[in-house]
């Protein structure tokens, strides 16, 4: 059978209604790994659910537990065909955030699936369940295709914490190595630019998060008698604050700033439209660094973001000068930033500029880290290809995700270069109420990974041995 009835196979598993049926049976299963005491139900989703499935797909299954206590374990499966095929490793997590059904509007519940005409509601459809389980449709369809074979070896790796952090992650992929070893990484994550394009990321942005906090004195003090004689900690941390990005946006200290943006990247960028979603919010313009498009400064440049600020009492404010304030901020950074050098730079900055009072400190231990594969890799014009001969759409190509996400696990510590292909989409829902998929990006979505995987197979042992010959 050929390509093209890989991609038919791909469309009548959604089609059929065969793909809808295993979404319903992977969202029933609850998976909130930020809530406490959830280890049963993480484990479950990989027990119950992920290895029936690929072991029928003849994948060899084993758990591997978290090195770290209380978090959610690991999934490794592997489906091997020879030693002289390229070897792919695909990723996924089962977990979601929070559900809170009590916020999802009337008619849905977050462990269900209800479809609305094109929209499939349910916690997990778009981040991540959905997602990963595209891609292991799309393995079935080209292997029968092929009957029975793939023409590569594929190694999975599900994890059960991403959206805590993916504590662990990077422990079990540096003592899992030899078993992780592949040639390159093809997931699914994150939203494409826009519903109706195919879009491919090559990395993402990182993710780092500080506090910044006054606590000057116990307890408030009249306005009245004591203002104007009391530093207001509220007033000090927005005037620290405002000393690190200014009223619209730009960043204003240097060790935030990231390195001129490359002539590839901004190559790619060229092409890429933001917010042309119907429920897209509205860009600010003016916002941000000067002299970028809305692309560059999402994909190309850094950001700094007040995530909180609290002081006082907000829902019942005194006649008081309040003793403390905190900030949460967040910097959203690309490849070459330093960002292990961040606490320091901040430190020396706020006392120079008179704010010694302000307490700076790490938000979280796990950082993600930023990580980009060149746009000049073969791979990446390779899938490229791929995905527009099985659309007939020029996919979007963005040189890292606008978010964050682990990749640096697979990029730094495994070695690999990294393709993502994302199938959700901006207005999905994620993390939030009414989470949903669309149901034609969906059934697209099954088709253009099915011709992804089916080319691995037929082109990609030259891509690979010309990478290797040009290394």
């Amino acid at each position: 059978m050929s390509r093209r009835d890989a991609i038919a196979l791909a469309h009548r598993h959604y089609d059929d209604g065969d793909f809808l049926a295993v979404l319903r049976r992977a969202v029933a299963l609850p998976t909130e790994s930020q809530a406490p005491d959830q280890g049963p139900a993480l484990a479950a989703y990989l027990d119950r659910f992920m290895i029936p499935l690929a072991t029928r797909l003849g994948f060899e299954t084993r758990i591997v537990e978290n090195p770290k206590a209380g978090q959610g374990p690991f999934l490794i499966a592997t489906r091997h065909e020879g030693d002289d095929l390229p070897t792919v490793l695909t990723y996924g997590h089962g977990d979601t955030v929070r559900n809170y059904p009590e916020q999802w509007r009337a008619g849905l519940h977050p462990l269900e699936v209800v479809v609305e005409g094109e929209r499939w509601y349910g916690r997990g459809t778009a981040d991540n369940k959905g997602q990963h389980l595209i891609n292991l449709g799309a393995l079935e369809a080209v292997m029968q295709a092929r009957g029975g074979k793939l023409g590569f070896n594929v190694k999975l790796l599900i994890e059960m914490g991403e959206e805590a952090g993916s504590p662990g992650l990077r422990e079990v992929c540096r003592a899992e190595g030899p078993a992780l070893k592949s040639d390159l990484l093809i997931a699914s994550d994150g939203p494409r630019i826009e519903a109706a394009r195919p879009t491919m990321f090559l990395g993402s942005r990182g993710g780092y998060t500080f506090e910044l906090v006054v606590d000057l004195r116990e307890g408030g003090h009249h306005s009245g008698n004591w203002g104007g004689l009391l530093r207001n900690p509220g007033t000090v941390l927005a005037s620290a604050i405002a000393s690190l990005v200014d009223g619209q946006g730009r960043i204003l200290l240097d060790a935030f700033r990231p390195p001129p943006i490359p002539e590839g990247v901004r190559a790619a960028l060229a092409d890429i439209t933001v917010g042309g979603d119907p429920n897209a919010p509205a860009i600010d313009e003016g916002w941000g660094e000067p002299g970028l498009s809305p692309a560059e400064r999402v994909f190309g440049w850094n950001t700094l973001e007040v995530l909180a600020f609290k002081c006082g009492d907000p829902d019942g404010p005194q006649n008081a000068v309040p003793p403390s304030a905190k900030a949460t901020m967040q910097l959203r950074f690309v490849v070459g930033t330093d960002w292990e050098n961040l606490l320091p730079a901040i430190r020396r900055h706020l006392d120079a500029k008179g704010f010694p009072m302000v307490e700076v400190r790490q938000a979280r231990t796990e950082v993600f880290r930023a990580t980009r594969l060149p746009v000049e890799d073969p791979w990446v014009a390779w899938a490229l290809a791929s995905i527009e001969a099985s659309t007939g759409k020029r996919p979007a190509l963005l040189p890292n995700l606008g978010g964050s996400l682990p990749n640096d696990a697979f990029s730094e510590i495994l070695g690999l270069p990294t393709l993502w292909v994302p199938h959700s989409y901006p207005a999905c829902s994620q993390h939030a109420p009414d989470e949903h998929l669309l149901g034609a990006p969906t059934r697209e979505a099954l088709g253009l990974m099915a011709g992804l995987f089916f080319d691995l197979g037929e082109t990609g042992p030259a891509v690979l041995a010309g990478r290797k010959a040009a290394a």
